[in-house]
């Protein structure tokens, strides 16, 4: 398989070199020059297959023969070690459960198979790999657990101070070893522009050989498909049309879900649930991208005001907004809208939903109002346990913190506080040996 830049269509790599160098040359995100098929069979006859089949199944077509496939089934046997439930909490209506990693979050799938990936790499190269990552709340976590003491890679985490909520401060900021927590004076969006401005920095690149853990890596993108076809696996009543409501930030989850469909997977529309950062949404009611700060909200990992995985969605569309309009609905709701859906969500299912998965709920409910022909997916992205403090004051009950959470709440923070400068991110990160 081969991947193109999205700036430049002939600037044509592997999955390695892809995957190694994050962003492209020229700025550009890689995408697949095609998109490989999956077998209908598998389709037909896919609850018979396990969460690591499927996976294996899925990145090979992607990855061909640039990992052998023992090397391949260790990476996904290693990286994908936690289910990924589908509960059903109503009528043809369920929650898709991703919080049950390390770091109680989606992102535990992606950033696991990124770093077992990326260590293939590192070692078949025998080579010193620097990672930047910009944070809005939980890649930074899932990120700095995934690689944690990982053989010639280092990692440095960029995460907007005062943003990110207590618990997902201390999950990416009490490790040592190879993890450097860069606490940013600014936004999501200006720790991501200093990433980006840092990888088409060619000394820099030259000295420390950098690459990306975020969603803009090939890497992290692609095993988030994995669990839609984890998902489509346990719906009992396929008849119906599956409908899947993702809660949108960088458009990564809800990117992976679209190639996931593009691919063979027989979903038949996407929500793309927004805050009240709602550039994806106006983009797909009115075909003009306005990009602009982010603003904060209960649900963090969605404030992002500039999606860097747009791009990727318009390239998938061959950006006829038509076609995209037909796959995809989106919807914007404010931080008073997602209490009253947290609310609404544990009083009719007895369900307790974190703010971010309340957004997609919100949505979900808009597009269909439960029309009973449907299944209904809301994706969960986080353990209501790392907002806390909303969920109990919403629910007036007590939400038991999970010990795996509970033991990086004690811990010292380590963090180096710099401006949203790249003069001084890159002045930092030139100091290092």
């Amino acid at each position: 398989m081969k991947y193109y830049s999205t700036n430049n269509k002939n600037l044509i790599v592997n999955f390695e070199t892809a995957v190694m160098q994050g962003l492209a040359e020229d700025g550009g995100l890689f995408m697949p020059v095609s998109f490989p098929k999956i077998d209908n069979e598998f389709i037909q006859s896919i609850e018979k297959y396990s969460f690591q089949e499927i996976a294996f199944r899925i990145a090979k077509l992607f990855i061909d023969d640039e990992i052998s496939e023992s090397n391949l089934y260790d990476i996904i046997s290693n990286s994908i070690t936690f289910p990924a439930p589908l509960v059903q909490i109503g009528k043809n209506l369920y929650v898709l459960e991703l919080f049950h990693g390390p770091t109680l979050a989606f992102k535990d799938f992606g950033a696991r198979f990124m770093a077992k990936t990326m260590g293939h790499f590192v070692a078949k190269r025998n080579i010193q790999l620097n990672i930047l990552v910009a944070t809005s709340g939980d890649t930074g976590s899932a990120v700095a657990h995934g690689f944690y003491d990982t053989p010639g890679i280092n990692v440095f985490i960029l995460y907007p101070k005062g943003k990110v909520s207590f618990i997902q401060e201390k999950q990416l900021t009490t490790l040592d070893k190879n993890i450097i927590a860069l606490e940013i004076d600014g936004t999501f969006d200006d720790c991501q522009r200093l990433v980006k401005t840092a990888f088409v920095d060619k000394d820099l690149n030259k000295k420390l050989n950098l690459t990306s853990a975020n969603s803009i890596n090939i890497s992290r993108l692609l095993p988030q498909a994995f669990y839609y076809f984890e998902a489509y696996k346990q719906i009992v009543n396929k008849n119906n049309h599956s409908i899947f409501s993702v809660p949108s930030g960088n458009l990564g989850n809800l990117t992976a879900g679209l190639i996931a469909k593009k691919i063979g997977l027989p979903i038949s529309k996407f929500i793309g649930a927004v805050n009240s950062n709602k550039v994806f949404a106006e983009f797909l009611h009115t075909g003009i991208f306005n990009p602009r700060s982010s603003i904060q909200t209960l649900s963090n990992a969605m404030d992002v005001g500039n999606p860097s995985n747009l791009i990727r969605i318009r390239e998938i569309y061959s950006d006829i907004l038509k076609d995209m309009q037909n796959d995809i609905y989106s919807n914007s709701y404010d931080d008073n809208q997602t209490r009253k859906g947290i609310k609404e969500v544990y009083e009719n299912y007895k369900y307790i939903i974190d703010p971010h998965g309340s957004v997609g709920y919100l949505a979900l409910k808009d597009y269909i109002k439960f029309n009973q022909q449907f299944n209904g997916v809301i994706l969960e992205t986080a353990h209501p346990a790392k907002f806390k403090d909303v969920i109990e004051e919403e629910l007036n009950i007590e939400i038991e913190i999970p010990e795996r959470l509970a033991v990086c709440l004690n811990k010292e923070k380590r963090t180096v506080e710099l401006s949203s400068k790249y003069e001084d991110l890159r002045e930092f990160l030139m100091g290092r040996d």
